[in-house]
């Protein structure tokens, strides 16, 4: 692929930052609306949403699909490279006065993520990754090289299942520490925590920007039960169940 995704990245990163910082203006004066599908949505997550593809579109030609901007399939079906954002990962956290929320900005090439963002703006900590390139925490490169027993996995702060603690207990996970947004893919990708199983819906631009993260520093997303790769720009957005872990986890 021609392009340079090191510079491009270079780009991203400033605009996911002044996201998170419209994001936390807005954290004292929370205004809450429903969407069709009955989850919340803020100003917050609209404003960021509206302030990342301006800049977006002022910087770059390539098409654009956001969490608040929802493009038809007919139009975007043909689509080779596309941004794909969630300008607000982490609604419900955010709502409840949890730092656990995220500005996630992922490049989509050939139906994968080739490059990504995750901005997490209550610790203004930073994870960003692009295809051959590395991963990155607050500019210092990562690589995942652990190697301690599977001990520690981390579950949603509000989107747990039995199927979730069921999966746990099959696979010995004895500490399960609780996280919010995209958080959980950049904690195993950091080394933070072994492995992180969502056996309940996800969109694509949940996962897009901290897949290419786990891919740069020796993890991976599969799909569960039967350990495939997760696809993009599908006609229905939903993500099938998967399992986020270091690549030296065995996992059933």
């Amino acid at each position: 692929m021609l392009i340079d995704l090191k510079s491009v990245t270079k780009s991203v990163l400033p605009i996911a930052q002044q996201a998170g910082q419209i994001i936390i203006e807005n954290y004292q004066h929370i205004e809450i609306k429903d969407k069709k599908d009955y989850s919340p949505v803020t100003n917050a997550d609209i404003k960021s949403s509206e302030y990342i593809t301006n800049k977006l579109s002022d910087q770059f030609d390539w098409p654009i699909l956001s969490e608040e901007e929802i493009v038809p399939y007919e139009q975007r079906k043909f689509w080779q490279c596309f941004w794909l954002i969630d300008p607000l990962d982490g609604t419900r956290d955010f709502i409840n006065g949890s730092n656990d929320f995220t500005v996630n900005i992922a490049l989509i090439y050939q139906s994968r993520p080739v490059l990504g963002v995750v901005y997490a703006p209550a610790t203004k900590e930073c994870w960003n990754a692009y295809k051959k390139g590395g991963a990155f925490y607050n500019g210092v490169k990562i690589i995942n090289s652990n190697v301690r027993k599977l001990t520690i996995g981390t579950d949603s702060n509000f989107h747990s299942t039995q199927m979730t603690k069921d999966f746990f207990l099959l696979n010995g996970i004895d500490e399960v520490k609780r996280l919010g947004s995209s958080l959980k893919m950049c904690k195993v990708a950091d080394g933070a925590v072994d492995m992180y199983p969502r056996l309940n819906g996800t969109k694509e631009w949940d996962t897009a920007a901290s897949e290419i993260i786990l891919e740069e520093s020796n993890c991976e997303i599969l799909t569960w039960p039967d350990k495939g790769k997760l696809v993009y720009n599908k006609k229905e957005l939903i993500n099938p169940f998967f399992v986020a872990a270091r690549k030296n986890c065995n996992w059933i």
